[in-house]
């Protein structure tokens, strides 16, 4: 079975600063990991191989700097490597992201499982994994928290629906956006890093896409239009009381009809 990953590299940290023109986290000089439920799908299709055979390629899209995750996917056991990066996609809205993914992934092969994770910790939308898929015109399913069966031309899987579990079927070629915990993401081998220290990581831009047309890609490419963002305000205010039980009841009474709760 041919399997894509897709994967993002996300800031390490909540202390990000944000462009106060363009509205998009400024990544550079910023400490970054994979994003974590990234690793489920990583984990997901490394089950899958073990099971069934066949590679597995891990994608990303982003600057220079995000071939460090598709190393860290090599070192758990990935086959290939694709970086999709140009600085024409920069600043890049979920459609626009999704849309650039799409063109990357054809220009990368054919693919029987794309795996997602269900949503990433910078941006939350859950939107890119069903966008990609419409793109590639594909089926797909989200949140999905098992794979109930493999067969040879589709997969048995479960959805985590919140109140219920849905059982559904989906025939290859699809794309699966799965939910954190549906295995739990070995660690990555160092054996298999010094393995593949020198691997080839392919590396597409505008150029190599179907679509040049600049238009479709980045800032330039995405309707959505941010009005204003900014981090939110740490406030470290904090007061200690000292007494009795009585008398600290009392200062909480008073703090909260202060603070018009009550």
């Amino acid at each position: 079975m041919n399997i894509l990953v897709c994967m993002k590299q996300v800031p390490d940290s909540n202390q990000v600063e944000v462009d106060p023109v363009t509205g998009v986290l400024k990544r550079n000089g910023v400490e970054s990991k994979m994003n974590p439920y990234d690793l489920y799908a990583l984990e997901t299709a490394l089950r899958i191989r073990e099971k069934c055979g066949g590679s597995i390629t891990a994608l990303t899209m982003g600057p220079g700097q995000a071939a460090g995750i598709i190393r860290e996917a090599f070192a758990m056991g990935a086959d290939h490597g694709v970086l999709i990066s140009d600085r024409k996609f920069g600043g890049a809205d979920v459609l626009a992201t999704s849309y650039t993914l799409s063109q990357g992934i054809k220009k990368s092969g054919n693919f029987d499982l794309i795996l997602c994770g269900k949503q990433t910790t910078d941006g939350d939308t859950a939107q890119v994994g069903p966008e990609l898929a419409e793109w590639l015109h594909v089926p797909s399913l989200s949140n999905i928290s098992k794979i109930a069966e493999i067969k040879s031309h589709s997969l048995v899987v479960e959805m985590d629906m919140t109140h219920d579990i849905e059982v559904a079927e989906i025939k290859y070629p699809c794309l699966l956006a799965v939910d954190k915990d549906i295995f739990i993401p070995r660690l990555p081998s160092y054996v298999k890093k010094q393995e593949t220290k020198d691997r080839e990581i392919k590396v597409i831009t505008l150029e190599d896409m179907e679509d040049r047309e600049e238009k479709h890609y980045g800032l330039n490419g995405s309707p959505t239009q941010v009005q204003r963002i900014f981090p939110p305000q740490v406030n470290r205010h904090r007061e200690t009381w000292s007494g009795d039980g009585k008398e600290l009841t009392d200062q909480l009474f008073h703090k909260l009809k202060e603070l018009k709760f009550v």
